[in-house]
């Protein structure tokens, strides 16, 4: 339609855009996504996944999957298999997988041939030595005592270094670049360190001198032969030396090219690898896969779905400023997401009893209700209904305020969904004083469908028939935190949590629920989205409250 609006690019589209108007790298367009195998992906990595094959998807291009697994004290394969399930759950598929490791042959020889021209040495300074020594923004930094060492030994070193002779620690190899530039990361980095108390997940103890990120990330784009090497702005300092890397080595004129856009940072949630590991380490959580975790697998098991992550994404975009997105429009877009398709069903989470006094005796009739409105596929079915009912105590106060309009003794109407209109009549109590059982009548032409059903009440209220209910137990997950911005907190973290972010209860439920299988999706009349958690079985129906009905966080 020629009134149609062509939604706007992102800075990174144009650019891809503009590189093929150019006809750069022969029209050619390749990303890769290069998690580090050492913990579970979070929603942050969802925005990149959406990036690097997304960009992939549109422009005819081609997106691998390349593990950085070059620090075998953190990775596992445990990790490998989760990045994969999760990015073809998010619905991407990757043309190739490949490891940073494939390359430890290559990388080993570019970095014989730096020590050979000179651009590289062994320094055997300890760690915090090589710290002191590099200076500040403003101030140059001091060279090592062991930059100008004689090339053939920094090769003996080197070689040591692989063999298992030199303990963890002792010795590093730097790049010669230069000690006094304003780019701090150009002050003679470390390009590779020992490690020989971890065996690698795929290579064994083959190797003992393991690549740093910056050595190994852009020669393995330019392997692979990446045109769009796409990152987070963190990596914007990294880049000339990205840059400095490739061009000891490149002989061709293609050169991959690294690109930055803001990082994801979500209100009221951690993004840090290692405070999640701590959360998972510690039994705050269950798991990396734990609702209340902002992991994809977490996300999954609370309910969310590819679609609803996929436009929250959408509707954060990518930027070039780093900024604290609100958690309520991740919980918008499941809403919205859920809302056609997960069936409605009455939950009762504190149930009382409740009588028709008028209602003959023995009877039972079934009312037809509709599955999901918002859906004209979804269809109908039956629910029982007789004499004695499930309603929420909270829908019945003995002396109510006039503002309330549900149950109270003498009260107005109130109509049970899809079934009748009552006038409650009394209660009955215990010894303690609790109601035990609330008491009403009720009118036979107000069945909803008839033409007595067009009489106006001002409440409606869900129930469920003493035999057509089960009982679930239901987790009731809220925010992790308590603060808006937990990352930003210079004190202990754990002071920060949330003691209310799970809540158990057992509720009754709709009968056919016993047949429900983890994953699906119901929305519980008048409280929230709720799915069948993976530990559900037979036995025992667990449901997972993915999101409220709305955000009511500030009323709490």
């Amino acid at each position: 339609m020629e009134n149609e609006v062509k939604k706007s690019l992102n800075f990174i589209e144009e650019i891809v855009e503009k590189d093929l108007q150019e006809g750069k790298n022969d029209g050619r367009i390749q990303t890769r996504f290069p998690p580090e195998p050492n913990g579970y992906l979070h929603i942050g990595h969802a925005k990149a996944i959406f990036m690097d094959f997304g960009i992939a998807k549109k422009y005819n291009g081609i997106c691998n999957l390349r593990f950085d697994d070059t620090n075998p004290t953190k990775e596992d394969v445990e990790y490998v298999d989760s990045i994969q399930e999760d990015i073809n759950w998010l619905g991407f598929k990757w043309a190739n997988v490949y490891y940073a490791s494939d390359y430890f042959q290559q990388l080993w020889d570019l970095a014989i041939k730096l020590i050979k021209d000179g651009k590289a040495y062994i320094d055997e300074q300890s760690a915090e030595e090589i710290a002191k020594q590099k200076g500040t923004p403003t101030t140059p930094g001091i060279e090592s005592p062991y930059r100008n060492r004689p090339i053939e030994e920094n090769l003996e070193l080197f070689q040591k270094m692989n063999t298992g002779e030199i303990a963890d620690g002792a010795m590093v190899l730097r790049a010669k670049i230069d000690m006094a530039s304003p780019n701090m990361h150009f002050r003679d980095p470390i390009m590779y360190r020992v490690i020989t108390t971890h065996p690698h997940h795929r290579t064994g103890t083959e190797w003992k001198a393991y690549p740093m990120y910056d050595f190994a990330h852009g020669q393995s784009d330019y392997f692979e032969g990446v045109t769009h090497s796409i990152c987070t702005l963190e990596f914007v300092v990294h880049r000339p030396l990205y840059d400095w890397f490739i061009d000891q080595f490149a002989d061709t004129d293609y050169r991959p090219h690294q690109y930055e856009f803001n990082r994801l940072n979500i209100s009221y949630t951690v993004m840090s690898k290692r405070k999640m590991l701590q959360l998972v380490q510690e039994g705050l959580v269950a798991g990396w896969d734990d609702p209340r975790m902002p992991t994809i697998c977490g996300l999954r098991r609370r309910g969310y779905t590819p679609e609803a992550i996929a436009d929250f994404i959408d509707r954060i975009g990518y930027t070039k400023v780093d900024g604290m997105i609100d958690v309520s429009l991740l919980e918008h877009s499941i809403r919205e997401d859920l809302k056609p398709k997960a069936h409605r069903v009455s939950a009762i989470f504190d149930p009382v009893k409740l009588v028709i006094t008028n209602y003959p005796d023995g009877q039972k009739e079934y009312m037809t209700t509709d599955n999901n409105p918002d859906c004209e596929t979804a269809g109908t079915r039956e629910m029982p209904f007789s004499k004695e009912i499930f309603i929420e105590r909270g829908d019945f106060m003995e002396d109510a305020p006039k503002d309330f309009y549900r149950l109270t003794p003498g009260g107005r109407e109130v109509r049970l969904k899809s079934a009748y209109i009552i006038q409650c009549t009394g209660c009955e109590k215990d010894a303690e004083g609790n109601i035990t059982t609330v008491y009403c009548t009720y009118d036979p032409d107000t069945k909803s469908g008839s033409e007595g059903s067009k009489r106006k009440v001002k409440s409606t209220i869900n129930w469920l028939d003493k035999d057509g209910c089960i009982e679930a137990e239901v987790r009731l997950y809220d925010r992790l935190f308590k603060v808006e911005d937990p990352a930003s907190y210079d004190g202990d973290f754990h002071d920060l949590l949330n003691e209310n972010s799970l809540e158990v209860k057992t509720a009754l439920v709709e009968k056919h629920l016993d047949g429900a299988k983890p994953g699906d999706h119901f929305q519980f009349l008048k409280v929230g989205y709720f799915t069948v958690d993976k530990d559900s079985t037979a036995d025992k129906l667990i449901l997972n409250r993915t999101v409220s009905l709305k955000d009511n966080w500030s009323k709490k």
